[in-house]
């Protein structure tokens, strides 16, 4: 699986992730990974931040030590900036808002977190970008990187992503649920194939200071194709 260049200079990387591919080798033993392909065509590479292997967007890397500890240090004083696209279910009320409410482990299901007083203190940004009749189009801002942030967060407060088969609703999003009566399936086919499979979730700005120059950066990257494909026929079909 391909991953995208965006920068690159002697002393960061920074790249497009795709849905599917892991950042980093899990404990599973699954070592096909994003940091492996990026060790493999340019050496030393150190990772700084992750994404979830479902989720994608832009990830920044450390090429030597010096800017490893620059960047890790940003992330830990939370000066850097980390937006996303996020498609929720259902017509989120407010315009804009903050969600902060400390993470933690799920008690009884292992992989999982959730909202808990115990957790790590966990701050969320959002805004509304576009309300479809059963859907959200938001933007995230996080400023602290807990596991499954942005998920756990929208589903605490009734609005959980609308693809997500951990914290939501649905595994899969499909045509026939956008179009309704109004779908009618290939002649041949015999099952539908889902138009998004994974998190409806994509990194899409991040805002970091350069580890050497301590210039301000900015990194974008556009929606993935299937992400666009479902916005298309929300659009389309006003659901």
């Amino acid at each position: 699986m391909k991953y995208e260049l965006i920068y690159k200079d002697d002393d960061i990387l920074v790249v497009n992730k795709p849905a599917g591919l892991l950042t980093i080798p899990d404990r599973f033993g699954n070592k096909d990974s994003l940091l492996e392909a990026l060790q493999k065509d340019f050496g030393h590479v150190l990772t700084v931040h992750r994404l979830d292997r479902e989720t994608s967007g832009i990830l920044c890397f450390a090429r030597n030590e010096a800017a490893h500890r620059s960047l890790s240090m940003q992330f830990e004083r939370h000066t850097t900036d980390k937006f996303y696209l996020v498609l929720l279910e259902g017509i989120l009320h407010h315009d804009e808002g903050e969600i902060d409410k400390p993470i933690g482990e799920h008690p009884t299901i292992a992989g999982k977190m959730a909202i808990s007083n115990s957790g790590k203190p966990s701050l969320t940004f959002y805004r509304a970008l576009e309300r479809f009749r059963h859907f959200t189009l938001a933007e995230a801002l996080i400023k602290t990187g807990r596991t499954h942030q942005i998920r756990v967060h929208f589903q605490s407060i009734g609005y959980p992503l609308a693809v997500d088969a951990l914290y939501g609703r649905r595994p899969a999003f499909f045509l026939s649920e956008i179009k309704g009566k109004a779908y009618k399936s290939g002649k041949y086919s015999e099952e539908e194939r889902p138009m998004m499979e994974r998190t409806s979730l994509h990194a899409f700005r991040l805002r970091i200071d350069h580890p050497v120059t301590g210039e301000r950066m900015e990194f974008k990257t556009e929606l993935p194709k299937d992400f666009n494909a479902v916005l298309t026929q929300l659009r389309k079909w006003g659901v």
